[in-house]
């Protein structure tokens, strides 16, 4: 399976998931404590999560907790774009986090190459954005609209997921989005009491049926959080059940904050299931790989 982001295309082999970075430059992420004062800070960030094996940066401003309000418009361009902008000119594939086609349009303008839009495209324009600028597009799951705390009556989940991002792909396809430009997420923790989002999770391997590579965005979910009762920087073993659960059951992409150790556990997982020789990142002369040094 392929999928486009802008110039680039992006080739996705069965069972080789790609990692896309979280980079949180907001004062109100739902998971992450980090912040970067300058724009320098954030970049070294975001070439610190290349180097540890993101191949993705999926930039927000926005949090999608309900308990803070937008800021304006003009406030998140003004964060977002000049980040953008540099990552993009280090040829990073970069992904904006947003719901508002305003920022939006000045981020694909500045370089990023996928639209992550956490509202399920509750506004048609976003997606006439991308069929203009060949930018990819994410596709989720949701019946709140953005910074909305609401839990809808499922009679089922699993089915409601399905339907609607069958509903939304035609849409964003009449709109003149190419198939290949779309990204489906299932929005975990959206609109979802923990445990529906562990049944959509459960059934993940259904959404094979739409023909389109699965955004897998489990890390330090909510969901984890009540299953562990463990605190939102305290969910990286709950992660990474969940992206092997994802991945086993067909995702694509893994969106995670923690990438080092996400893509540890990733060449780890390919390198066993392989049946070939195995590339090996380490050096053998490198004591450091053998031992703790002595003290």
């Amino acid at each position: 399976m392929k999928l486009r982001l802008g110039q680039r295309t992006l080739e996705l082999p069965s069972g080789e998931p790609v990692v896309m970075g979280i980079l949180n430059i907001g004062r109100d992420s739902v998971a992450d404590s980090r912040s970067f004062d300058s724009v320098e800070q954030q970049v070294a960030r975001g070439l610190e999560l290349v180097g540890a094996g993101a191949e993705i940066i999926d930039i927000g401003v926005l949090s999608g907790r309900t308990d803070t309000a937008p800021i304006p418009v003009e406030e998140e361009i003004d964060a977002l774009c000049p980040l953008v902008q540099a990552l993009s000119a280090e040829g990073i594939s970069v992904s904006i986090d947003t719901w508002r086609a305003e920022t939006i349009a000045a981020a694909v303008d500045a370089g990023a190459a996928l639209i992550n839009d956490t509202s399920g495209l509750l506004d048609p324009s976003v997606a006439e954005i991308a069929a203009a600028s060949g930018a990819g597009l994410v596709v989720m799951h949701t019946r709140a609209a953005p910074k909305q705390e609401y839990f809808p009556s499922y009679t089922d989940p699993v089915a409601d997921v399905l339907d609607f991002l069958r509903e939304r792909v035609t849409q964003a396809v009449e709109l003149g989005v190419a198939p290949e430009q779309i990204l489906l997420d299932p929005g975990l923790d959206y609109a979802k009491a923990p445990q529906e989002s562990i049944e959509v999770l459960r059934n993940l391997a259904g959404l094979a049926v739409l023909e389109r590579p699965i955004l897998l965005a489990v890390s330090r979910k909510y969901f984890i959080g009540m299953v562990a009762n463990a605190l939102p920087e305290e969910r990286l073993a709950g992660t990474l059940a969940a992206v092997e659960f994802g991945v086993s059951a067909g995702a694509q992409i893994v969106r995670v904050h923690d990438v080092a150790q996400v893509s540890q556990y990733l060449r780890t997982r390919a390198a066993l299931r392989g049946d070939g020789e195995v590339a090996m990142l380490g050096q053998r002369e490198d004591d450091r790989l053998k031992w703790i040094a002595p003290k």
